[in-house]
């Protein structure tokens, strides 16, 4: 099968939906298929293809918003490179500008196309609308969102319960919605997989000692991901756990805010800010850490959880169902309401290394489950139910007509 994947941002660039995109890709290839990357370029302002990762650029504006660009809707140099792939299926991942394209060239070319819908948009209005308006926008939010996902789209895919609810019962979408849970590389977070002189190295680096227990936030540094509730409990076990740090991974827009924090608390000396870091170094900071947590209420599924239990780092999440979806409480990760049970449950396995010891073992077990062949295999069976609807509502005429189309395409090749 020829599939393309049109999405605002692939690798190079860093987030949980990237991470997404570039495992699903390399697990159809696995799996014997061939996938084209139709994405906004985020270095410059040109087209540019690379020819063995079948990866298409296409310029676009900056938006303020981190590193993304705003690209034209229809790029027209852009139409007849993805001719000449031969597409069987579409599968769009954004609802901006490159989701627009890869509604217009679905219909142009008579490509069957899918879509997932990846982000809870209503939980990041504040960034648009700096608190004023949020009802109003809520309702454009929602608006907009059905039209993205309304019947152009052949088959809507939603990475869990949680989004699917938000369809079914907040929007009253009345069409087949298919919940399947994103998979990562389970394996580049082993152990074994890693150069262990340069996690320790890294450790080093850090300022990391051998018995210093490390608790870990990886993900963008925004208001959505609730970081201020986590520093909130540094501060107030500082005193208690005189070995316990923290490692804060990640940049975004409250970086700076979030560092002056750190330092009113006085808490620089528990606190470890890196940045931005590669995405093929993120193994080795959950690797340095014993616990993974988040107090985020924005997830639609939470990948860094499952990264986090792949690497033995025991995820210790807030009460929301995109976590509850993820991880067993008390088998492979725990689950907190409020900051007195996140401070009794840190406290418990800084005190208990057996039960740590105990719950990380299972958390690597049940990470197999997320692996991204599962999820391949998931997505393809989606990708043959749009190409049998889109072959059903055909006329035979239609179809003749198409078979010529791609006769005459093949002849000018």
């Amino acid at each position: 099968m020829r599939i393309g994947i049109f999405t605002e941002t692939y690798s190079p660039y860093i987030s949980g939906l990237v991470t997404s995109e570039v495992m699903l890709k390399k697990a159809l290839e696995k799996l014997g298929h061939e996938v084209y990357v139709v994405t906004a370029n985020l270095e410059d302002f040109h087209y540019r293809y690379d020819e063995n990762e079948h990866v298409l650029k296409v310029p676009g504006i900056p938006t303020g918003i981190y590193d993304s660009r705003l690209t034209s809707i229809y790029p027209v140099r852009a139409v007849n490179k993805i001719k000449s792939w031969n597409l069987d299926v579409i599968h769009s991942q954004t609802e901006f500008a490159i989701g627009t394209f890869a509604r217009l060239i679905s219909k142009q070319l008579n490509i069957p196309l899918v879509h997932t819908y990846h982000t809870m948009y209503e939980d990041y209005i504040h960034y648009i609308t700096k608190g004023y308006f949020n009802k109003s926008s809520k309702k454009i939010v929602e608006y907009l969102t059905l039209f993205y996902c309304d019947k152009t789209v052949s088959e809507l895919i939603v990475p869990t319960k949680k989004t699917y609810n938000l369809f079914k019962e907040k929007y009253g979408v009345d069409r087949n919605i298919y919940i399947i849970p994103t998979g990562i590389e389970i394996e580049r977070f082993y152990k074994d997989k890693l150069d262990l002189k340069k996690l320790s190295n890294l450790r080093n680096k850090l300022g990391f000692k051998e018995d210093d227990f490390v608790g870990a936030f990886i993900g963008r540094l925004g208001k959505e991901k609730n970081v201020i509730f986590l520093l909130d409990v540094i501060k107030e076990l500082k005193d208690k756990l005189p070995n316990f740090k923290f490692l804060l991974v990640g940049d975004g827009p409250d970086f700076d805010e979030y560092k002056g924090i750190i330092k009113k608390y006085d808490i620089e000396d528990r606190v470890v800010m890196t940045g931005k870091v590669a995405w093929e170094d993120v193994p080795y900071y959950y690797h340095l850490s014993d616990i993974f947590l988040t107090a985020s209420h924005t997830e639609t599924q939470g990948l860094t959880v499952i990264e986090a239990m792949a690497s033995g780092s025991v995820p210790v999440c807030i009460k929301d169902e995109s976590f509850e979806n993820s991880i067993i409480d008390k088998e492979d990760g725990m689950i907190f309401k409020d900051k007195k049970e996140c401070k009794e449950i840190i406290t418990k396995f800084y005190n208990d290394r057996e039960l740590l010891n105990k719950i990380r073992q299972q958390g690597i077990k049940n990470s197999e489950k997320f692996s991204s062949k599962y999820f391949a295999e998931s997505v393809l069976k989606v990708y043959n139910k749009a190409i049998e609807s889109k072959l059903e509502n055909t006329s035979f005429l239609e179809r003749i007509v198409d078979k010529v189309k791609q006769a005459q395409d093949d002849e000018e090749k």
